[in-house]
């Protein structure tokens, strides 16, 4: 397996956009882009931080995911939206999945 976090902040009051891109990010997943798990996280002290973590069947699904035409064409006009209502660069943290376990 393997995952990565991305973290974004975004500008205050921006939350209901917030929310509606993620949801437009869920509906352009194609059944074949290796994705296990996505969790949509804020930050508790800085609720204007977010943190997907999406966790992928391998390295290399993940990658032909992030060039896969069907779900760029979706994604194109979120990018607009997702520009407009963050604060800064986000982050992106590439992660070796050593072990899960879920209860």
């Amino acid at each position: 397996m393997w995952a990565q976090m991305i973290s974004m902040r975004i500008k205050p009051g921006r939350d209901a956009e917030m929310a509606a891109l993620v949801e437009q990010l869920r509906a352009a997943e194609q059944p074949d882009s290796g994705l296990i798990r996505e969790i949509t996280m804020r930050d508790q002290n800085d609720p204007n931080h977010y943190y997907m973590l999406v966790m992928f069947e391998s390295e290399e699904l993940a990658r032909a995911r992030e060039s896969d035409p069907r779900r760029a064409e979706l994604l194109s006009g979120l990018r607009d939206t997702m520009v407009e209502i963050s604060d800064g660069d986000r982050g992106f943290v590439d992660l070796e999945v050593l072990g899960e376990t879920s209860h």
